[in-house]
C-alpha cells in the first residue's frame, strides 16, 4: 500500500512543528507518534477529537485509514521494520469496530501483574528495534487499562562509504577537539544545495543509502536555532523552500560551511564535491505530555471523564505518552530506532599548466548541525535530530 502525498505532508508537518521546539542535541520521530495519535483520534469524541485532528493535520474520520496506510507503506520498505502493538486489560472490552481497524496480530492482553507485563512489552520493543531500544518508554501500573505502542527501526548502508579521518575544527563550539571525522569526494554536485528560509540559509548535503533511505545533513547560518534549521530542511523536501543545487552555486562562500572555488589541476577534471562531517550517536527520551498542545493531547489528559468511546465503553484518558530513540551515523551507514507508547488509565595536487582549473565544492559540517532520515520514494521524514555532541 503506497503512502500518499497527503499523509506524507501531514507527518512531515508534525515533524516541522516538533522541530520548532527543539533547542539542544536530540532525535525524534513524528512518523512514530503520528499513527498512534491517528488511532486515538479515530476513537475520540468532543474536544479531544478536535485537538487530535488539528495535531495530525487530517480530519479525525480519515485518521484511522491514514494510519493503516502509513504503517503498511513503512512495512514494505526494505530498510524499515515498523510495528504496532496494543495491550488491554482483561476486563476492558475493546469495541470490535476499533479493533478490526488495527493491523492484524497486534492485540495482546495485560495480565494485571505490572512487572510481568512490563517485561513482555520491553521484550517487544527490543525485538522490533533489533535491540537498539531495550525498554518500552512507558511503565505499566496497576491502573493501566491500555497501552498503544509503535516501533520503527531503520538501517541503511551508504552507496559510497566515507573515509574516516580525524577532524579538528579550527573555529566554533567544537574548536580544539579531535572528532571522529568522515570525508568523501564525488562528482555529484546535485547532492549539495542551499535552502533559503526567512531566518537564514541552510546547507543541505544528501547522503544516499543503498535501500531507499537517505540522510540529509543540515547546517544553518550560525544565528539560526536548531528548530529553524530542521524546519527549513523539512520544508525543502516538498519544494516549499527553494534549494540552489551545487552546479548553480556562486563561487566563494556559497552557504553555511560551503565554499565553491577553482583549483589548479594537471589534467582536465570534472567538478567535484567534498563533504566533511563528524560521526555521531544521539539518544533521546521525550515525554509527549510535556508538549501536549503540539500532539493534541491537552483534553485527553483529563482523567475526570472518558475521551475515547470508540475504543471501549469503559472511560479512558491518556495517562502517559513517551518516545525513546537512538540514531547512529558512521562511515558505513546509518541506523535509528524509535519506540513510542501511549498508556491509557481509567478516566474519569602537482603543478599544472597555466589556466587549467577544476571546480571544487567543499562542505564542512564541523559545528552543530541537524539531520533528517528520509524515505526516498515518498520523501517522508522517518527521524530528525540535532547533533551538538559528535563522537
Amino acid at each position: 500500500m503506497p503512502i500518499t502525498g497527503g499523509t506524507t505532508q501531514a507527518v512531515n508537518g508534525l515533524t516541522a512543528r516538533w522541530a520548532g521546539v527543539c533547542s539542544a542535541g536530540t532525535v525524534f520521530s513524528a512518523a512514530g507518534v503520528w499513527p498512534l495519535l491517528a488511532f486515538l483520534a479515530d476513537a475520540a469524541q468532543g474536544p479531544a477529537r478536535a485537538e487530535l485532528a488539528r495535531a495530525l493535520g487530517v480530519p479525525a474520520e480519515q485518521a484511522g485509514a491514514a494510519a493503516r496506510e502509513l504503517l503498511a507503506g513503512l512495512a514494505e520498505s526494505e530498510a524499515l521494520d515498523a510495528a504496532l502493538g496494543v495491550w488491554t486489560r482483561r476486563t476492558l472490552e475493546p469495541r470490535e469496530e476499533w479493533r478490526s481497524g488495527l493491523p492484524a496480530d497486534v492485540h495482546g492482553v495485560l495480565t494485571g501483574d505490572p512487572a510481568l507485563d512490563q517485561r513482555e512489552m520491553d521484550a517487544w520493543a527490543a525485538k522490533r528495534t533489533g535491540g537498539l531500544i531495550g525498554r518500552m518508554p512507558v511503565e505499566v501500573r496497576d491502573d493501566t487499562d491500555l497501552v498503544l505502542a509503535s516501533a520503527l527501526a531503520l538501517r541503511t548502508t551508504w552507496q559510497r562509504p566515507f573515509e574516516a579521518r580525524p577532524l579538528r575544527p579550527s573555529a566554533g563550539p567544537w574548536q580544539g577537539r579531535t572528532l571522529r571525522g568522515l570525508h568523501r569526494r564525488s562528482v555529484r554536485l546535485d547532492r549539495i544545495g542551499v535552502a533559503a528560509a526567512p531566518e537564514g540559509r541552510v546547507t543541505e548535503a544528501k547522503v544516499l543509502g543503498g535501500n531507499g533511505v537517505d540522510v540529509h545533513l543540515l547546517l544553518g547560518d550560525e544565528h539560526m536555532t536548531p528548530g529553524q534549521v530542521l524546519a527549513a530542511g523539512t520544508a525543502a523536501l516538498d519544494g516549499t523552500r527553494p534549494v540552489v543545487r551545487g552546479a548553480s552555486l556562486p563561487h566563494g562562500s556559497a552557504g553555511p560551511g560551503l565554499r565553491v572555488e577553482e583549483r589548479p589541476c594537471a589534467v582536465p577534471r570534472q567538478p567535484t564535491l567534498e563533504v566533511t562531517t563528524a560521526a555521531f550517536e544521539v539518544r533521546a527520551h521525550h515525554d509527549l505530555l510535556d508538549l501536549h498542545g503540539l500532539f493534541g493531547l491537552t483534553s485527553a489528559r483529563d482523567a475526570r471523564q472518558g475521551h475515547f468511546p470508540g475504543i471501549s465503553a469503559s472511560p479512558l484518558a491518556v495517562g502517559a505518552a513517551r518516545q525513546s530513540l537512538l540514531a547512529r551515523f558512521d562511515a558505513l551507514g546509518f541506523e535509528a530506532a524509535a519506540v513510542t507508547a501511549v498508556a491509557a488509565a481509567p478516566g474519569g595536487a602537482p603543478p599544472s599548466p597555466p589556466g587549467r582549473t577544476s571546480t571544487v565544492v567543499t562542505a564542512a559540517f564541523d559545528r552543530p548541525f541537524g539531520f533528517l532520515a528520509v524515505h526516498r520514494e515518498t520523501r517522508l521524514v522517518l527521524a530528525a535530530g540535532w547533533v551538538d555532541e559528535p563522537r
